[in-house]
């Protein structure tokens, strides 16, 4: 078996530095784009909501024109 090789402090320094730059980006970046991931969430969300009441109410339209022998499309 061949002994570990000696890396030097220099290279050590460096790995370690990167490794810290690399935590504190992706914290500011985080902070960043957490915000921005709520915005769109809200957005969805009342996206969402609106969809809803216009799928019920097609579906209550839907329901109605049944109910009464319309047939939709016909002139």
């Amino acid at each position: 078996m061949v002994p570990p090789v000696q890396v030097s402090p220099l290279i050590k320094t460096a790995r370690w530095s990167a490794l810290l730059v690399g935590i504190i980006y992706g914290k500011k970046r985080y902070d960043y784009l957490k915000p921005v991931a709520a915005e769109e969430r809200r957005i969805e969300e009342e996206e969402k909501r609106i969809r809803e009441e216009q799928e019920r109410i097609a579906k209550q339209l839907a329901e109605g024109e049944v109910a009464y022998g319309i047939m939709s499309g016909s002139a």
